[in-house]
C-alpha cells in the first residue's frame, strides 16, 4: 500500500518543481487519476492485506454509508441550500461541510441548514465543521450560543493555578461541544496548538493557550478531551505550527526561516504531544529550512517528514481553506497538489460555486489511509455525548474564569 503512495509523492515533487505551468498541472492531474486507481485496488482490505473485516458492525455501517464520499469539504454560500447547491453536492459528494457567519441567522434556520447538509451528505455522521474557539473566533454568537473568553485567558489561569487552568480548558471544550451540538454541528476546529513568539503576526495572538509548548499542549489536550466528551470531533490546528508566522495567511503567504531544529523543540512540540488526536488542519506557511519551494499544505516534505514522521500524526489531515490568499494558482491544480502531497481532504470555505467546481474536480473518492482516517473521525461523531450536568459545568467554568482579567 505504501509503495504506490511513495512513488506518486516522488513524482509529485517533480510536478511541483515544474511550477503552475502546463507541465506541472498536467502531471498533477495525471497523478491524481493514477492515485485513485491505485488506492481503489486496496479498498476493502484489512491492514494485514487479508481482506477480513477488522472493525465493529457499527464501523462497517459507517463505511457503507461513506462509500463514494470525495476528499473535500464544502461550504454553503448562504442561509439555506439553493437548488443548484443541492444538486452539486449530491453529485460531487463532499465528505463534510463547514459553516461560517454568513450561514447563521436564527436557531431554527441553523438547525434546518445543518439538517439539509446531512441529508445531502447521506448520513447522520456527515461531518459539519465550525470554528468555535472562544474569544474573537466564534461563528455562533449570542443569543445563539454563549461567548467565552479567548484561549489566552485560560492560559493565564493555568500560569497561576495549573490544575484550575486545565479544568477550565476541559470545561470550555465540553461547553463548546454542547453549544454546537444543539444545532447538530458535530465537528469543531479546536484546539489551536500554535505557539506565538514575539514579533509574529497577531493573527494567532490570543487564540493561543499559552506562550510555551508545554502549556499549549496541556490545555489543548484538555479542550480536545472536553469536545470529544460532548460528542464533537476536535480538529487541532495549524500543523506544524502557525505561531511564528510573519503574515496573516488569509491575505498572504507567511514565511518562517527558523531552523528546523528549533521548530522541532517549540512549534512542533504541542502537535507531537497530541499526535493521537483524530484530525488536524494544515498551516499555509512556507518553512524555508524544510521546503523553501512549497507551503506546508502543498509540501510532501513537510507532510511526510514532519507531520507524519517526526510529529507522528496518523489522523485525518485536512487543508486550511484552499481559497486563502496564501496560496496562488488555479484551485484545481492547488487542490490536486495538496491531496497528492499527503493531505487527506481539501477544505474550501468561501461558497463560490465556480471555485468549488475546481476543488471538487480535483478530489477523488476517499480510499486507502484517507478513508480509514475519515471513518475513525465519523466513529467519534457517532458516539453519544458523555452524561454531565451542563448547567453545573457552566457554573464551575464561570467561577474558575471570574478571577482572570
Amino acid at each position: 500500500m505504501r509503495r504506490p503512495e511513495i512513488r506518486r509523492r516522488q513524482l509529485l515533487r517533480l510536478a511541483l518543481g515544474l511550477g503552475s505551468g502546463l507541465g506541472g498541472a498536467a502531471l498533477v492531474a495525471r497523478l491524481a487519476m493514477d492515485g485513485a486507481r491505485d488506492t481503489s485496488e486496496h479498498a476493502g482490505k484489512s491492514a494485514d492485506g487479508s481482506g477480513l473485516p477488522s472493525a465493529s458492525a457499527d464501523s462497517s455501517r459507517t463505511r457503507q454509508r461513506m462509500t463514494g464520499s470525495k476528499a473535500w469539504i464544502a461550504a454553503p454560500a448562504g442561509l439555506t441550500l439553493s437548488g443548484e447547491e443541492r444538486r452539486f453536492f449530491a453529485d460531487e459528494r463532499p465528505w463534510g461541510f463547514i459553516l461560517f457567519a454568513r450561514n447563521i441567522e436564527t436557531r431554527a434556520q441553523v438547525a434546518d441548514l445543518v439538517g439539509a447538509l446531512k441529508e445531502v451528505g447521506g448520513r447522520d455522521t456527515t461531518p459539519i465543521f465550525i470554528d468555535q474557539e472562544g474569544g474573537r473566533i466564534n461563528r455562533l454568537k449570542p443569543p445563539l450560543a454563549p461567548s467565552y473568553p479567548p484561549p489566552a485567558a485560560i492560559g493565564r489561569l493555568f500560569v497561576r493555578d495549573p490544575k484550575a487552568g486545565e479544568r477550565a480548558a476541559w470545561l470550555q471544550g465540553r461547553l463548546l461541544a454542547e453549544d454546537v451540538m444543539a444545532y447538530g454541528i458535530n465537528a469543531d476546529c479546536v484546539p489551536c496548538l500554535d505557539v506565538p513568539v514575539p514579533g509574529a503576526h497577531s493573527v494567532i495572538g490570543d487564540r493561543a493557550y499559552g506562550l510555551t509548548p508545554d502549556s499549549v499542549a496541556t490545555l489543548g489536550r484538555a479542550v480536545a478531551d472536553g469536545a470529544m466528551a460532548g460528542g464533537v470531533l476536535p480538529v487541532m490546528k495549524h500543523v506544524p505550527g502557525h505561531g511564528r508566522g510573519n503574515a496573516d495567511s488569509h491575505l498572504e503567504l507567511p514565511r518562517v526561516a527558523t531552523p528546523r531544529t528549533e521548530l522541532a523543540r517549540s512549534d512542533f512540540a504541542p502537535f507531537r504531544a497530541l499526535h493521537t488526536l483524530p484530525a488536524a488542519m494544515t498551516a499555509h506557511i512556507l518553512y524555508t529550512d524544510i521546503d523553501p519551494a512549497h507551503p506546508a499544505t502543498l509540501s510532501p516534505i513537510v507532510i511526510e517528514s514532519v507531520i507524519r514522521d517526526e510529529i507522528g500524526f496518523d489522523g485525518l489531515l485536512m487543508t486550511d481553506d484552499m481559497s486563502m490568499k496564501a496560496l496562488s494558482g488555479d484551485l484545481y491544480d492547488l487542490s490536486a497538489a495538496a491531496l497528492m502531497a499527503g493531505c487527506d481532504v481539501a477544505l474550501h470555505c468561501n461558497g463560490d460555486m465556480d471555485e468549488m467546481r475546481r476543488v471538487a474536480a480535483a478530489a477523488q473518492p476517499l480510499s486507502g489511509d484517507a478513508k480509514r482516517r475519515a471513518e475513525a473521525c465519523e466513529a467519534i461523531i457517532a458516539r453519544r455525548p458523555e452524561a454531565g450536568a451542563i448547567e453545573a459545568f457552566r457554573s464551575e467554568y464561570e467561577t474558575l474564569m471570574a478571577s482572570v482579567g
